[in-house]
């Protein structure tokens, strides 16, 4: 059904995955340290009426490693460049890095982003507000396993024992305590295929470098569904950067998952597709 391709840009190439010609351009873009497979959950209901292009980032999946450039702006460099290859305005949607990249491509290039969806963007969340969180050691954690270098299995084993602050308690948490064995196992096959610099920017505090979130939020002149996580169950959407984007963008609408954490294409599906499904619809 869906088909890998490599795409020559800059002495380098990006991987993409095409569906089936069913409707309009609909272009999906992952999170960090993930690949476009991650979006499984939802590809055929989205294939069935949409032709679908799922990139993987440099350095991510089966694109080019691409040293010392991982913030988010040079992955804005790949949706751009992907973006140009539509004859007509595609619509974009992203999860996590992903929907700032497709925030920051709809501001870029007004007249070729037809619409965006926003999947719990992280913003400042892994940016300013990243230092000491327990996020930052959970990259940290990330990048010690990918240096370590070892088997899925092992490197699952590896991820299970991270240790994590717990908020407002004296004892850490083993990341094993918080996500399944076969969540993890996902885990580590998309970090198994990853260059392990990409995490170098975000460890270092220096991801956002360049990205004005202002300067993108007042950009976006399209329709925008922004899908919001719930920050206790480990979402990274903040109620502020929500009202931020409803209150910028004109033609905004913003659906909560009360209960569910980042992944909300995983552990929503149902629910998510329902919603994307309506405003995709609205713009046929």
């Amino acid at each position: 059904m869906f088909q890998e391709q490599q795409i020559e840009f800059e002495n380098r190439s990006l991987n993409i995955s095409v569906g089936p010609q069913a409707g309009p351009p609909l272009l999906l873009l992952h999170g960090v340290l993930r690949q476009w497979s991650d979006f499984v959950p939802i590809l055929p209901a989205l294939a069935s009426r949409w032709h679908v292009h799922a990139l993987d980032f440099r350095g991510h999946g089966r694109s080019s490693p691409t040293q010392g450039t991982y913030r988010v702006n040079d992955y804005v460099e790949d949706a751009l460049h992907v973006a140009a290859r539509f004859d007509q305005p595609v619509v974009i949607y992203g999860h996590s890095l992903g929907a700032m990249v497709a925030a920051a491509t709809a501001a870029a290039i007004p007249g070729q982003v037809r619409a965006v969806v926003l999947e719990d963007p992280p913003f400042e969340t892994m940016g300013s507000r990243l230092s000491g969180a327990a996020l930052q050691h959970l990259f940290a954690g990330y990048q010690d396993c990918l240096e370590a270098g070892c088997e899925i299995a092992a490197l699952t084993d590896r991820l299970s024992e991270i240790e994590l602050p717990a908020p407002g308690q004296d004892r850490s948490t083993r990341l094993g305590e918080l996500r399944d064995r076969a969540a993890l196992r996902c885990a580590a096959a998309g970090l198994a295929k990853m260059d392990p610099d990409v995490l170098t920017p975000i460890v270092d505090g220096q991801w956002l470098e360049g990205y004005d979130v202002d300067a993108v939020t007042r950009g976006i002149r399209c329709p925008t569904l922004v899908l919001q996580a719930d920050r206790a169950a480990g979402g990274m959407l903040t109620d502020a950067d929500a009202t931020r984007l409803d209150d910028t963008v004109a033609d905004c609408a913003t659906i909560t998952f009360p209960g569910i954490g980042h992944l909300i294409h995983w552990s929503a599906t149902e629910r998510l597709l329902g919603a994307t499904t309506a405003f995709l619809e609205s713009l046929r």
